[in-house]
């Protein structure tokens, strides 16, 4: 089975997911899987639950990177993985999986997944979303509060102390692994289209042109 797959990384509240959703409405949910860094990271079980929210999740330390290549690998051919399911508020990896099943369009979305270099090779287009620095952080703050069952005192204080070092560290420097970079504010239809087009020829060569 050709799989066809996408990357598609930025920072935290760029808008990676609104980027995924117009692909999938443009190529069709019928003909896309999704796998997302999130459900990766490490469990932290093992560490006192009032100390795993002081945890750097920012780091491409607090990801299970071989077993994330690992399910790309599978799904690239063609059989079904069982994705797991991280709960951010307790900082665990549930029991439960998710069961992904192989499509002809696979998207791989997350912060830091061209900053590894063996997931980085696993893609096929990489498309970097790059948005305003204060939008993103409003994004996070809005998503951990209402999400997450943060407060507005821990966001900030996170954001200061890994979120922001981490992206100059690992996220902004991996743009330059990027095939298109997409300048997303609130809805860059002429960039998406670019991406679709992409998508449309690369489909028609592996044998299923849309």
């Amino acid at each position: 089975m050709d799989v066809l797959v996408i990357g598609i990384a930025g920072g935290t509240g760029s808008g990676k997911t609104t980027v995924a959703r117009r692909i999938i409405d443009q190529v069709g949910a019928e003909r896309i899987a999704s796998i997302e860094q999130d459900s990766f990271y490490k469990d932290l079980s093992h560490i006192a639950s009032d100390k795993r929210a002081k945890h750097n999740f920012d780091h491409p330390s607090a990801l299970d990177f071989n077993l994330f290549k690992e399910q790309v690998k599978t799904l690239k051919e063609g059989k079904i993985v069982k994705k797991p399911i991280y709960d951010f508020v307790t900082h665990t990896r549930i029991k439960e999986t998710i069961a992904v099943e192989p499509r002809q369009v696979l998207i791989v979305e997350g912060i830091l997944i061209f900053d590894n270099k063996e997931l980085r090779d696993l893609l096929d287009i990489k498309i970097f979303v790059e948005t305003p620095s204060d939008i993103r952080f409003i994004r996070r703050l809005m998503r951990d509060i209402n999400v997450r069952g943060r407060d507005i005192e821990s966001v900030v204080k996170q954001y200061y102390s890994t979120v922001r070092p981490m992206h100059l560290a690992f996220v902004e420097p991996s743009r330059e692994h990027s095939d298109v970079i997409v300048p997303w504010h609130d809805y860059n239809s002429v960039a998406i289209e670019m991406v679709i087009s992409r998508i449309r020829e690369r489909l028609s060569k592996i044998g299923d042109g849309l």
